[in-house]
């Protein structure tokens, strides 16, 4: 459908309705995943994949699962003014960098997928969790992505924050696949460590407390306990997070545990109309497990109610809903487009 016979595509086809895309850093994990997204997207044109120093190379001979599917290279070309909207796929820290140094074009809209934007503060980007900020996503020029461990957990958490259930601390443990820690290869990620392992890391201090905090009190009730991170003075309860390296390679799976009276069937009900509109997050009645959303761009949420204790099970791919298919859900709702264009994506369940 898409001609990818070049590094980038002339403006001069006939893609009437088409948003032409621009990717940076398109040589990782997520690079790699949006190419893939985008090139079976109806409505998505690639016009450049920027990669420095893979410029000239076939796409597909660093992405190899997209072997016979484009002939797209990478290009070290940034063409800004050819493009609607351009994704920073950078590693954490660089994308601010980049854009002091880089003179991108205002009516050019941006998604970053690190994290370089997701606190709020002297900047214009909107924090792209389309089940509570789907509103202000539509309206923006720049999408600062939430992060992998900060989507699973928040939305497992948020319809309980919005009940005003969160008045103690709150026990999160969550564990995540190698994916989550980048394509360059490091001691953790290096298979005869990781195959057959565990290991806990960054306990209590994960970068992404601060988003998920900041979500969570956007929609707690008035007058309820501030909640923040463990190592956070301002905060009256905390996020007690406890994130595990998996021995597998994609998907997060986290579990929640919440001190409250509040009947089960209650909150079930909550959860179900909290995410009824919802296009990609589900309450289950069943146990989720990890294969129900690998693969795809869900995010599946449970509940259980053991005496005074709630138990919240959320699962997500971390490098679909946990990026570019949350990236690219956000880029449907910038454009107008069908929420779920793209991301119409089956489980391997089995």
């Amino acid at each position: 459908m898409v001609n990818n016979s070049n590094n980038s595509l002339p403006l001069g086809e006939d893609r009437r309705g088409s948003v032409r895309v621009g990717i940076l850093g398109a040589a990782g994990y997520t690079g790699g995943e949006l190419i893939r997204l985008l090139l079976n997207h109806p409505e998505a044109q690639i016009v450049f994949a920027n990669s420095e120093s893979n410029a000239g190379n076939a796409v597909s001979d660093v992405h190899e699962g997209l072997t016979g599917d484009t002939d797209l290279q990478f290009t070290s070309a940034m063409p800004f003014g050819d493009v609607d909207v351009v994704f920073l796929c950078f590693g954490h820290g660089k994308s601010e960098q980049f854009l002091k140094e880089h003179d991108v074009p205002a009516s050019v809209k941006i998604i970053d997928l690190a994290q370089d934007f997701r606190i709020r503060g002297h900047h214009d980007y909107v924090y792209g969790l389309p089940e509570i900020h789907k509103e202000q996503v539509a309206h923006a020029m720049h999408v600062a992505n939430p992060g992998c461990f900060a989507t699973c957990i928040q939305l497992g958490l948020l319809p309980a924050a919005r009940m005003g259930l969160i008045n103690d601390d709150v026990a999160v443990n969550g564990i995540t696949g190698s994916t989550g820690a980048g394509q360059k290869p490091g001691a953790t990620t290096h298979f005869s460590w990781r195959n057959n392992n565990m290991s806990t890391y960054k306990m209590f201090t994960h970068q992404h407390l601060h988003e998920i905090c900041q979500s969570l009190n956007e929609v707690i009730p008035e007058g309820s306990p501030v909640i923040g991170s463990p190592i956070d003075e301002g905060g009256a309860v905390s996020i007690d997070f406890i994130p595990y390296r998996g021995d597998f390679a994609r998907g997060i799976f986290v579990t929640s545990v919440i001190k409250t009276d509040a009947d089960g069937g209650e909150i079930a009900d909550f959860y179900k109309k909290f995410y009824q509109d919802a296009a990609f997050t589900h309450y289950s009645d069943k146990a989720i497990d990890l294969k129900q959303v690998v693969n795809t761009n869900k995010c599946l949420v449970h509940c259980d109610k053991f005496g005074s204790k709630l138990v919240v099970t959320s699962a997500i791919d971390n490098l679909l809903k946990g990026a570019v298919g949350q990236a690219v859900q956000n880029m449907n709702i910038l454009f107008g487009i069908d929420e779920t264009a793209g991301l119409r994506l089956k489980a391997s369940a089995f």
